[in-house]
């Protein structure tokens, strides 16, 4: 298996953080995102790791990883990023990253594990990071139900009440080469203007909508989404 890191991004809401660097290089308690997440890759068995690039890529080089490159990175999004790794995709089952969080080796593995052709992780134990980080965990949340099969039944709207929240969605997923293959055939059919615009989580809201399985598989440790400065300095104080 094979895995893909969606670090094309610069990371705005990071400040002067990311000024010189892409948000995958910003150090979590001396260690850089990027090598935690191939760490934990490696430790899933993804013997192979690659990252899509963008902002400073150049500093991406010469870390033993596979590049590709989004040129459109400061116009698109991840979804479009992920297609730049579609020669991997369309290859064999690859887990996918996004460049700005951490996780286990155990959570990667038990997503590698599944045999779904789209899988995603998930937080079932959501609401105590989430009340430590905002002072209303829901400003913040977004919908996340479960079908009682263990898929997706809805993904990534403003809840209205933690009724809608039974965990929150990671930012790891994984596809067979079938599943992307359904992932690419969405994206043809709205065309290269609507994808560019469409963020993860609605690009699979659209494909349970049209009739695919999304499995979710429950996260095993800590876990963190460095969206800010201010997350950072959050996870910083936390135990490594």
């Amino acid at each position: 298996m094979k895995a893909v890191i969606l670090a094309a991004g610069r990371g705005s809401r990071m400040k002067g953080l990311t000024d010189d660097r892409p948000k995958c290089l910003v150090e979590l308690n001396g260690r850089l995102l990027l090598d935690r997440q191939v760490a934990a890759l490696r430790g899933a068995g993804c013997a192979a790791v690659a990252v899509v690039a963008g902002y400073r890529g150049d500093l991406l080089e010469g870390r033993g990883l596979s590049i590709f490159t989004n040129p459109r990175w400061a116009e698109t999004n991840m979804v479009v990023s992920l297609t730049c790794a579609a020669p991997w995709l369309e290859a064999e089952p690859c887990l996918v990253s996004y460049g700005d969080i951490f996780y286990t080796a155990e959570t990667a593995r038990r997503l590698a594990a599944t045999e779904a052709d789209i899988a995603i992780s998930y937080d079932p134990a959501w609401l105590a990071l989430w009340s430590a980080r905002f002072a209303d965990p829901l400003s913040d949340a977004e919908t996340f139900r479960l079908n009682p099969d263990g898929t997706v039944a809805d993904i990534g709207r403003r809840p209205t009440g933690l009724h809608e929240v039974q965990g929150q969605y990671m930012g790891l997923l994984r596809f067979t080469s079938a599943g992307w293959a359904r992932f690419a055939a969405h994206l043809d059919a709205v065309g290269p203007e609507a994808a560019a615009k469409l963020d993860m989580t609605s690009m699979l809201r659209a494909l349970i909508a049209g009739g695919a399985a999304v499995r979710a598989v429950p996260a095993e440790g800590a876990w963190g989404e460095v969206d800010s400065a201010t997350d950072l300095a959050f996870y910083e104080q936390r135990a490594d």
